[in-house]
């Protein structure tokens, strides 16, 4: 049974997606100074510009429902500011990481339940997580620099196991907070173990990832 295209949530849901992507924007752009090389720089500047165009996505289908969009991300802002707070890169290496890991596990969770929503929102929803691309370039970034140290390699296994950890916090932070998106989590994905058991898929594919950069 899909979740109807009115359901209450949907909006919360647009909300805390463009709360997220304007959020990954400015990080990106932040991150890019980090970079040693002319290209990292531009990889990171273009993965900004995706993530941007994908707020405007997310802003257009908000405003179609009659919602004023920052209004609507308002309550999402203490949440998110406290996962990018507290998971800051301190060099390159970690904001590859982070550009390529800590958004697929976002990513993961609103998959997950864009497959039980309408297809007209789920269309949103799959477009704005599409991939932002230089995601080749971070891999094989990331895997040369593990190659070449070991200790590296832990720091960064450690630092993708905080990024997991944040994010969940996060995400259980947020429903606990927003009765409609709640709704619609659970609307979309049965009851509370479901719930858990979406999260337990997520570790999977947080080791999937990790595993690519060479993280295992």
């Amino acid at each position: 049974m899909r979740v109807p295209a009115d359901h209450p949530g949907v909006a919360e849901l647009f909300a805390v997606l463009a709360y997220g992507e304007i959020s990954a924007f400015y990080r990106l752009a932040d991150d890019a100074r980090m970079s040693p090389s002319l290209q990292g720089r531009v990889a990171f500047a273009s993965m900004a510009a995706a993530e941007m165009s994908h707020f405007e996505t997310l802003h257009a289908a908000l405003t179609a429902r009659g919602v004023e969009i920052y209004a609507a991300m308002e309550p999402y802002r203490r949440a998110l500011d406290a996962y990018h707070a507290s998971t800051n890169p301190s060099n390159w290496h970690e904001s590859l990481v982070k550009a390529y890991v800590g958004d697929g596990i976002a990513a993961d969770f609103y998959r997950e339940i864009a497959g039980t929503l309408a297809p007209e929102v789920a269309e949103v929803v799959r477009e704005v997580l599409a991939e932002t691309g230089h995601s080749e370039f971070v891999v094989h970034e990331v895997r040369e620099a593990v190659r070449h140290s070991a200790a590296d390699k832990d720091r960064l296994m450690l630092w993708g196991r905080r990024l997991l950890g944040e994010a969940i916090t996060q995400a259980q932070y947020v429903m606990a907070q927003r009765e409609d998106l709640t709704d619609l989590v659970i609307a979309a994905t049965g009851d509370l173990a479901d719930i858990a058991a979406l999260f337990d898929r997520m570790q999977l594919a947080h080791a999937d990832r990790m595993a690519v950069l060479g993280l295992h």
